[in-house]
């Protein structure tokens, strides 16, 4: 171990790795945040209802919460979102579904596709191959979505999602 490292500093110094790993989160408008809201709820929701019966009744109520806060003020918006962020909090499953392909499912990287530089070494590769990158979410890669492949994504098992 260096002279200068001491273990309590292992943590900050994991964190800081951490840190550069991570991409920058796009800044969102109110309209996407509650949109996203909604997803993660109905998302929640499919955690708990496991009869679609139920998660379809469940849905509809959900849907009508959030139909009848439609065009609010600003500020009672901010603080409708913030109250249904912490409530989301509060009703989060300790065990969500997850795709079994996605990070944090059964299957995730199992089988991952070899590169292409594997496959075709020497550069020749057919007119069929596929031109473009995949994140480990298999969502494709472009700088347009802000989820790009060129620098190393963390992955985060504990949390189940990837930064």
């Amino acid at each position: 171990m260096p002279p200068g490292l001491r273990p309590q500093n292992l943590n900050d110094i994991f964190q800081a790795a951490a840190a550069q790993t991570r991409q920058k989160l796009p800044e969102l408008t109110s309209n996407q945040k509650v949109a996203r809201l909604y997803r993660h709820s109905l998302k929640t929701l499919l955690s708990w209802a496991i009869d679609r019966d139920v998660f379809n009744h469940e849905a509809s109520q959900l849907r009508a919460r959030f139909d009848a806060h439609r065009g609010v003020n600003a500020a009672s918006a901010a603080r409708l979102l913030q109250e249904g962020q912490d409530e989301l909090f509060r009703m989060m499953h300790p065990d969500i579904y997850k795709n079994i392909d996605m990070p944090g499912g059964s299957k995730f990287m199992r089988n991952p596709p070899p590169p292409m530089e594997v496959c075709f070494p020497d550069g020749n590769l057919p007119k069929d191959a596929p031109r473009y990158t995949f994140n480990p979410d298999w969502s494709i890669s472009t700088p347009e979505n802000g989820r790009n492949a060129t620098g190393t994504v963390l992955v985060d098992f504990y949390k189940k999602n990837m930064e």
